[in-house]
């Protein structure tokens, strides 16, 4: 190709090197015109990232003059788009009812295409984001186990917890854009026994539950707060309960030492956020894991119907659902494997493949219900499992040491925040 090329530029004769003259004109012109739209398409990129930023921090500052607006909107965006070829740009915000409205046009002056003629095109970019309106409901459901006394990490939960409260409450702009509720869940969960004569609830008698010897009334006196899983089938479901079914309603145990006891209770949706960071701080390592209860019961704080309250109903415009599961190990007990009374050995692995379908099942449930579920593996315990029952494979957390629990944390509490409560 260098030989004919060499001979072609060496040929005198005219008609030669007048062909050479026309076809080298569009050539460059092609070549010219790909590479400055490779560059203006690049800074247009760039222009896209910066306004999306803007718009962003703009939201966080709802409701603003149109004077501050146009302040801070030309510094946010100058610094998010840096040092750049684009010339005469022009920033427009437009706010209307909840939303914001952003436009930028500049002017990008070709490098070589212009010798040809064309000396500027515009380059631009658009923007919307809305704010005031987005709403969240979060259910912390977090392994209370006797494992997490080890290697510091409820210590560091409690930090991450206690962190990830603060995100939320300062990226909330109105009382009742977040709500939270936390679940500390061991194999069974733990009710303020305030609740003792709701209708919901049920007593199970006979030593494979509760105390031997003692009636269902017993028990109703005796009971402590524990809530073992829900008969078969309901266990992993939101139905809500009623009067008369027993198979819908919650059933209370009694055991008189059983680890639930010294359980942290469960707290419904609140915007108390003192009292969130007190029930944080009140939990205790305690018992053995059953993992499909912590899910349900998360699930339950997130639904409208009984035995929790407070939680809007599903699919409310502006308002999305988040379950963030924690655990550091595998299911080990539950009501219908290995029985959940004290004392009780480890599961088979029949009974430990049973336990984990639930949790599975449960997981699949809550998702097709509308609750985007984050899944927090701490060290130990079946990373598969959990990494199905997140919503999205970015959605999943393998965490190996219980110092990055805050790191963690910070991240979901960031993703919720600016994709939702300041999308």
């Amino acid at each position: 190709m260098r030989n004919l090329l060499s001979r072609f530029l060496a040929e005198r004769k005219g008609n030669v090197a007048i062909l050479f003259a026309i076809a080298v004109v569009p050539i460059i012109g092609a070549m010219g015109a790909a590479i400055d739209y490779s560059m203006a398409n690049a800074q247009r990129t760039a222009m896209q990232a910066a306004i999306d930023a803007t718009a962003l921090a703009l939201v966080k500052i709802m409701p603003a003059s149109q004077q501050e607006l146009n302040a801070r909107g030309a510094e946010w965006f100058a610094a998010n788009l840096g040092t750049t070829p684009i010339t005469n740009i022009q920033l427009t915000i437009t706010p209307s009812t909840g939303k914001l409205n952003l436009e930028a046009v500049g002017i990008y002056k070709p490098e070589i295409v212009n010798v040809l003629g064309v000396q500027e095109f515009p380059v631009g970019a658009k923007s919307e984001a809305t704010w005031g309106i987005g709403k969240i409901e979060v259910a912390l459901a977090l392994d209370n186990t006797g494992s997490m006394a080890w290697s510091g990490k409820m210590t560091q939960l409690k930090i991450a917890a206690n962190q990830l409260l603060d995100t939320l409450e300062m990226a909330a702009k109105t009382p009742g854009d977040a709500k939270v509720a936390i679940i500390p869940f061991g194999f069974q969960v733990r009710l303020d026994t305030a609740y003792r004569d709701a209708y919901w609830m049920r007593y199970l008698a006979g030593s494979t539950y509760s105390q031997p010897g003692l009636s269902q009334g017993q028990v109703k006196i005796a009971w402590q707060g524990c809530v073992t899983d829900r008969q078969t089938n309901y266990d992993v479901q939101d139905g809500a309960p009623t009067p008369t079914a027993n198979a819908r309603k919650f059933p209370g145990v009694y055991y008189p030492g059983e680890d639930c006891a010294t359980l942290a209770t469960t707290m419904f949706l609140s915007t108390n956020w003192s009292a969130l960071h007190a029930k944080v701080n009140s939990m205790q390592p305690v018992g053995f894991t059953n993992v499909t209860i912590g899910a349900a019961w998360g699930w339950h704080a997130l639904s409208p119907t009984m035995p929790f309250s407070g939680a809007a109903p599903f699919n409310t415009p502006n308002l999305q659902k988040f379950l963030i599961l924690l655990t550091d190990g595998d299911n080990t007990r539950s009501r219908y494997e290995n029985e959940d009374i004290p004392g009780g050995g480890m599961p088979t692995s029949q009974e430990l493949s049973a336990m984990n379908a639930r949790t599975a099942l449960v997981c699949t449930n809550a998702k097709a219900a509308g609750i985007k579920i984050y899944a927090i593996r701490v060290i130990d315990g079946n990373a598969s499992l959990l990494q199905n029952c997140a919503s999205d494979p970015s959605m999943y957390f393998n965490v190996q040491d219980a110092g990055q629990l805050s790191a963690v944390f910070s991240a979901i509490g960031s993703q919720i925040a600016n994709l939702h409560l300041s999308k």
